[in-house]
C-alpha cells in the first residue's frame, strides 16, 4: 500500500445581510456595518490581471498572527450541488462539527447561499450566523480576503481585507462563485479592500505576526498564477499588503497536489521563533513528499526571522496510512493543517491513536493555556484539506 497522495483535485479536477447576533463582539461593524460618512474606499486595479495600480490602504497594515485574538471564524458551506457530488452531505457534516466546536469559543460565521442557508442552519445550531454569500466549496481559507491591521488608522486601529484574487489554484477547478467571495465580503462596511497585485491563497502565507512570512515558491512563483513575475516581485507585493519584512522561501513542489503545496501543510508558526514542521510517514521509503519536508527543514534550520532570531523547529509526524484505513489518493493527513481560535486549537483526528495522541501532545505543549480539541474530518480530508483550509479567522481590532 503507498502513502496517500494529493492529486491534481479536489474532489477530482474539477445584497449581504447583516450579523446581528455578532453585534456585541465588533465583528458586525467591522465586517459589514455602514460605512461613515465622508469616507471611501480605495480605489484601483480589479485585480492583478488589470493595468491600474492596485489599491493600498491609507496607513501601513500588518497580518497578525492566527493566535492572536480574533473576532470571529469564517466557514463556508459546501452546496449539495457541489464538486462534492454524492460526498457533499458528509462533508457538510464535517463543517457543521467543525462550526459547533468552534463555536464554543468565538463566533463563526458561516458563508451559504440562499438555497442552503436553512439546512446549514439546522446542521450548525442557533449559534451559528448564517451570511447569505454563495459559494462553490468551502474552502474559505483559499476564497476569502487575508484580513490585516491598520494600527494608525483614525480615529483607532482599523481593519482592512486582502483580496488575493483566488483564480481556482492556477486554474485547476471551476470558481465562478468563489472567486467573487473576498469582493462580496469586503464590498459592504467600512473594511478596507487593499486589492493585491499577485494571485494567492490564504493557505500560501503564514505569518508570525512580528514582521516573518513563510511560503513556497511552487504556489505563488507560479505561471498558473503569477505568469511573468519574479520571485523578488511578488515577495515585494506581500510585503506591501501583508506588512511583512521578511520572507522565508521554501521550495515546495509543483503539480503533486492542487494547491501547489500551501504551506499550511508543511510549517507554521506556533509563535515567533518556533515553526511546526510537517514530518510525512515514511514507511514505504522517500517520496515527493518527504523530500519537500527535506527542503523546507533545511531551509527553516539556516534561516533567520525578521527580528534576527534562529528558528526553533518541533516536528508533528503524519499518521500510518495501515493504521487509517482506506483513504482516497487526495486524503490529507498533516495534523499541520489545524486552527488556533480564542482558548482553543482544533486539529483533526485521523484514527491512529498513537499518531493522534502524539500530535494533540504536542500541540498541547507549544499552546499552552488552550483546550486542544481534536475531531474527524474524513470528508474534507479525502476532498484534499483540512481544518486551516476550511477556516479564516477575523482579528480582532485592539
Amino acid at each position: 500500500m503507498n502513502r496517500p497522495r494529493r492529486l491534481l483535485t479536489r474532489r477530482g479536477l474539477l445584497g449581504l445581510g447583516g450579523l446581528g447576533a455578532l453585534a456585541g463582539t465588533g465583528f458586525a461593524y467591522a465586517a459589514w456595518g455602514p460605512r461613515p460618512p465622508g469616507s471611501s474606499r480605495p480605489s484601483g486595479a480589479s485585480g492583478p490581471s488589470g493595468h491600474a495600480t492596485p489599491a493600498t490602504a491609507a496607513v501601513p497594515a500588518r497580518m497578525p498572527a492566527e493566535w492572536r485574538p480574533h473576532a470571529a471564524t469564517y466557514l463556508a458551506w459546501p452546496p449539495a450541488d457541489s464538486l462534492w457530488k454524492d460526498q457533499a452531505p458528509a462533508a457538510q457534516r464535517d463543517i457543521a462539527r467543525l462550526a459547533r466546536t468552534l463555536a464554543e469559543y468565538e463566533p463563526v460565521a458561516l458563508l451559504a447561499g440562499p438555497e442552503e442557508e436553512e439546512r446549514a442552519r439546522r446542521a450548525c445550531g442557533t449559534a451559528i450566523e448564517i451570511v447569505p454569500v454563495p459559494v462553490d466549496d468551502l474552502w474559505i481559507r483559499d476564497t476569502g480576503p487575508v484580513f490585516v491591521i491598520r494600527p494608525g488608522a483614525s480615529p483607532g486601529p482599523g481593519l482592512a481585507g486582502v483580496d488575493l484574487h483566488f483564480n481556482g489554484w492556477g486554474g485547476k477547478q471551476r470558481h465562478p462563485r468563489d472567486a467573487q467571495v473576498a469582493g462580496r465580503l469586503l464590498g459592504h462596511g467600512e473594511t478596507t479592500r487593499i486589492d493585491a497585485g499577485i494571485v494567492a491563497e490564504g493557505g500560501s502565507v503564514e505569518v508570525d505576526g512580528e514582521g516573518t512570512l513563510l511560503a513556497t515558491e511552487s504556489s505563488l512563483v507560479n505561471t498558473n498564477r503569477n505568469p511573468g513575475r519574479t520571485r523578488t516581485g511578488i515577495e515585494r507585493e506581500l510585503k506591501r499588503v501583508l506588512g511583512v519584512t521578511r520572507v522565508i522561501w521554501l521550495a515546495g513542489v509543483r503539480g503533486a497536489d492542487i494547491t501547489d503545496c500551501h504551506v499550511d501543510t508543511v510549517a507554521r508558526f506556533v509563535e515567533p521563533g518556533i515553526v511546526a514542521l510537517n514530518r510525512p510517514w515514511h514507511g514505504d521509503g522517500p517520496d515527493v513528499w518527504t523530500r519537500v519536508y527535506e527542503q523546507a527543514r533545511g531551509v527553516l534550520a539556516q534561516a533567520r526571522d525578521a527580528r534576527g532570531r534562529r528558528l526553533e523547529i518541533v516536528e508533528i509526524v503524519e499518521p500510518d496510512p495501515y493504521a487509517i484505513g482506506d483513504r482516497g489518493e487526495e486524503f490529507l493527513s498533516s495534523y499541520l493543517n489545524y486552527y488556533v481560535a480564542n482558548g482553543v486549537v482544533v486539529l483533526p483526528r485521523f484514527g491512529d491513536r498513537r499518531a493522534d495522541d502524539r500530535a494533540a501532545g504536542v500541540l498541547r505543549d507549544l499552546h499552552p493555556g488552550r483546550d486542544i480539541r481534536q475531531i474527524p474530518i474524513d470528508a474534507v480530508g479525502e476532498g484534499g484539506g483540512g481544518i486551516h483550509c476550511a477556516t479564516q479567522q477575523l482579528p480582532r481590532v485592539p
